[in-house]
């Protein structure tokens, strides 16, 4: 790495750290008008199509906004179905990032339904890797965590430095809670994956996901019965 490179992601990290605590009360818009300010064209959103809530205020920053989405091949229909709708009627560009190997070709050097045996690897090869070499051209990137969904999240930051990829990362609505998610998407007329309204409260893929209970945590249906809790994306 030149020395050009070593300073600029020295000052790429000062800047996630300090945003971090100047935007803390800020509005989710204008933590994203920030980076839309800031970054440009080398800032994306990435979105599960669990809801367009980020993309939609993402796009109110900055028309046009990338918006990346990880096609994994084991989505639902629904999953497919919002990002095609998300593409269709809002003002963002949509990426789809897929995998090296098809799900046959997994299956193939692997073996059969490797979600099951060894599902860690499994979202390294179909999530991790694909989105560090989807993000390869930006510097920073949005994502809808929130700390109320589990405790791993609870101390996400609304701006903060992700060191697994060096790049700034912006999650915009950390400090919101679920009736702020649904009232945004009540006041917008946000699109929605239908999963939400057939018992799901996290949507993933297919194989590792299940509806959850009256009472139960909220990714209670993520790896059901493992301790898994986070695909590694965002640890």
């Amino acid at each position: 790495m030149t020395t050009a490179q070593d300073a600029r992601l020295t000052e790429l990290r000062e800047l996630a750290e300090q945003a971090g605590r100047e935007l803390e009360d800020a509005s989710a818009l204008e933590i994203l008008t920030w980076a839309a300010d800031t970054f440009g064209k080398t800032f994306c959103v990435t979105s599960s199509m669990e809801d367009a809530v980020v993309a939609h205020l993402a796009s109110r920053a900055m028309p046009g906004v990338d918006v990346v989405f990880l096609d994994t091949g084991y989505h639902f229909e629904e999953t497919i179905g919002t990002r095609d709708a998300v593409e269709a009627v809002m003002d963002v560009n949509v990426i789809t990032l897929t995998p090296r190997q098809t799900v046959a070709e997994q299956d193939a050097q692997y073996g059969p339904k490797l979600h099951d045996r060894d599902p860690d690897l499994c979202c390294a090869l179909r999530k991790v890797r694909p989105l560090e070499e989807g993000l390869a051209g930006y510097e920073a990137w949005a994502t809808g965590l929130r700390r109320d969904e589990s405790p791993t999240r609870a101390s996400t930051p609304v701006v903060g430095w992700d060191e697994k990829r060096r790049k700034v990362k912006v999650s915009p609505i950390a400090r919101w809670t679920q009736e702020d998610v649904e009232a945004y998407v009540a006041e917008h007329g946000v699109l929605t994956n239908p999963l939400l309204m057939d018992g799901y409260t996290s949507v993933g893929c297919a194989p590792c996901t299940r509806r959850v209970a009256e009472g139960e945590d909220a990714r209670a249906g993520r790896w059901a019965g493992r301790a898994k809790t986070e695909c590694g994306l965002h640890g």
